[in-house]
């Protein structure tokens, strides 16, 4: 589980880089930059609810113990 979140963390994090280079600044809300921002959000949340996901699964091993 914890090479699969690692994995799914680096596509995120990769989105997040990649989708940044397709912001423009000047037109933040329009175009291309919209889908950008998107996604640089869900990028985030995936990254988020992973990490929850990695904790809860260390706090259900040490319960078992």
């Amino acid at each position: 589980m914890k090479i699969f979140t690692t994995i799914l963390s680096v596509i995120a994090v990769g989105l997040i880089i990649y989708n940044a280079t397709k912001l423009n600044f000047s037109a933040l809300f329009e175009g291309e930059s919209s889908i950008a921002i998107i996604t640089i959000l869900a990028s985030l949340c995936a990254i988020l609810l992973l990490q929850i996901l990695r904790i809860s699964k260390k706090i259900e091993e040490k319960s078992k113990q």
